[in-house]
């Protein structure tokens, strides 16, 4: 006889929707690393202030322990998780799935707010690297329209198709990171590793808030691919490889300049501001080198642009899709099969925060990502509890009681993270909160009055035939 609580119910995508994927051009392992690396990193551009708040040695060791304490925990998760309950929402349908449609509504409006806060953030950096090239750049009329223009015309390079964007990351992702590469050749001969000890300069108080948050922006998002699921090629066996590819890709890029420039370069903490990476450049290699890695710098933040408003715009058709949202969230482009919804609304919500300051777009969106990264990893557990017999493709080799112990260590440090924020950060952050759940009810009041059309959430009853082999199998 079966456990009526061991049976497993799968939030799927529509048919209909699932055949029309099906013909349309998707994503393979190579372009998806490629996606996923700039959705977490991009290259070493803006991991600078890690440096200024706390000086090489806790730098370096920050982006050496970091990526087990929190990259792994949380590629393993996207993995095991984007496999068993495949299809665009990723981590909305596992909350909705574990814990209920109002928490995935909560979880939806977390993560769409902490992306488009940090879309905000790449052309910013890009500007940053340009006015040192560029000083009209820095201030006043020209550093707007740069931004705007920025947001325009890569949400029109977004539209024209997720197959395109996955082919120019392969190609932004060569480009940006050579620079780095000569430059770190370059420096091997200079480097002096007592260097790497360095704790900071006497006289500069370190600004633990400053060296958390950044060290986390430069290091999260590995779940955020999970919204372009009904996009991949293969997902049960694509996913896995890309993200264990793109986690190594990521701490390689990170660790190997930050190591080069810190060795080399005699320090001078108070200049390591967001940017700084041209100014070591030029005094490694030069002009050329600089006006090189001011390059790169473009090109990878237009990759991390592209990437990211992929995902949220794949989100906001995943959430219509499941019923979160009215269906016209979720049409495409005739020509492109892009959401182009989605694409308009996230560039809109994108450009309003454009002109907060750099420290506090991070701050505010990792503790929104804080928020949402609690609620999946509860219910990554509970998911194990509560569908035991679920078929995972990829399933972490763990029980319940060590996965439990498993996210106690990077869930204690998002914790952290929102303990040491700023009353600034808090008061935003919960607006925002505050905003989101008014936002559920909003959409159930207009699901009551039928003001929209909207999807049932597309539920089908699976599991049984596999806890019936289960059962005769014992």
């Amino acid at each position: 006889m079966n456990d009526p609580s061991s049976a497993t119910t799968l939030p799927v995508t529509n048919p209909i929707i699932t055949a029309v994927a099906k013909q349309r051009t998707q994503l393979t392992t190579i372009p998806l690393i490629f996606i996923i690396y700039f959705e977490v990193a991009g290259g070493p551009y803006g991991e600078e202030p890690v440096v200024k708040a706390a000086g090489p040695f806790f730098a370096i060791l920050g982006f050496m322990i970091f990526p087990l304490i929190w990259c792994v925990p949380e590629a393993l998760v996207t993995a095991e998780l984007s496999t068993s309950l495949p299809g665009n929402g990723g981590y909305i349908i596992w909350t909705h799935k574990a814990f209920g449609p109002f928490w995935g509504s909560l979880m939806g409006s977390w993560k769409f707010l902490t992306s488009v806060i940090n879309l905000a953030a790449f052309p910013i950096l890009c500007v940053n690297y340009l006015e040192k090239l560029f000083p009209v750049f820095s201030s006043g009329l020209p550093r707007i329209l740069a931004i705007l223009i920025s947001h325009v015309v890569l949400g029109f390079i977004n539209f024209t198709g997720l197959n395109i964007v996955g082919f120019a990351a392969i190609a932004l992702g060569v480009v940006s990171l050579l620079p780095f590469s000569i430059m770190s050749a370059m420096a091997i001969p200079h480097v002096k590793p007592h260097r790497w000890l360095n704790m900071g300069q006497m006289g500069i108080e370190k600004d633990w808030n400053l060296y958390l948050n950044t060290l986390f922006w430069n290091l999260n998002f590995w779940d955020t691919v999970s919204t372009m699921a009904g996009e991949v090629k293969k997902p049960k066996k694509t996913f896995p490889r890309a993200l264990l590819c793109a986690v190594l890709m990521t701490c390689i890029c990170y660790i190997v300049p930050l190591l080069a420039i810190t060795g080399a370069i005699e320090l001078d903490q108070t200049q390591w501001d967001s940017g700084y990476m041209a100014v070591a450049a030029q005094m490694i290699g030069g002009e050329w080198l600089k006006i090189f890695l001011n390059i790169g710098s473009v090109l990878s933040s237009i990759g991390l642009y592209l990437a990211l408003l992929s995902s949220c715009a794949y989100q906001i058709l995943g959430m219509a899709e499941h019923g979160c949202l009215p269906k016209f969230f979720e049409v495409r482009a005739k020509k492109f099969h892009t959401p182009w919804v989605g694409i308009l609304v996230t560039v809109i919500f994108t450009m309003s925060f454009s002109f907060m300051q750099f420290t506090d777009i991070i701050s505010a969106a990792n503790f929104l990502y804080s928020l949402s990264m609690l609620e999946e990893f509860a219910a990554f557990i509970w998911l194990r509890v509560k569908f035991p017999n679920l078929k995972r493709p990829y399933r972490v080799p763990l029980g319940v009681k060590s996965l439990v112990v498993m996210s106690l260590v990077p869930s204690s440090f998002l914790i952290l993270i929102m303990v040491i924020a700023k009353k600034t950060v808090l008061l935003v952050s919960g607006s925002m909160t505050i905003g989101a759940i008014g936002w559920y009810f909003l959409m159930e009041f207009c699901k009551k009055k039928k003001w929209f059309t909207y999807r049932n959430g597309d539920e089908i009853e699976v599991g049984e035939e596999e806890d019936n082999r289960t059962s005769e199998a014992t």
